[in-house]
């Protein structure tokens, strides 16, 4: 296999993983921001008051985004990574 196709593939692969994880990473951010301020004005420090409700907004993300996650990593698999298995 050549460098260029091998770099450009991850390349690839690597851009797919950003866009696959966006959401739930941008969910958990801002469910962080608002629990940590939450936090801040009312003096409370519990640590599963962080913790519960991110993990709660990233699973809901996650089952809703799911199906365009696997759109996503299929049409990868089949455009690029079968094709060049099968060509060798």
């Amino acid at each position: 296999m050549d460098e260029l196709i091998f770099f450009d593939t991850l390349r690839q692969g690597l851009w797919i993983a950003v866009v696959i994880s966006l959401p739930i990473l941008t969910v958990a951010l801002i469910t962080g921001l608002t629990v940590g301020l939450f936090q801040a004005l009312t003096s409370i420090q519990e640590m599963t008051l962080t913790f519960v409700p991110k993990l709660g907004a990233m699973l809901a993300v996650f089952w809703v985004s799911m199906s365009f996650m696997t759109e996503t990593l299929v049409s990868f698999f089949t455009s690029t990574i079968i094709p060049l298995i099968a060509g060798g």
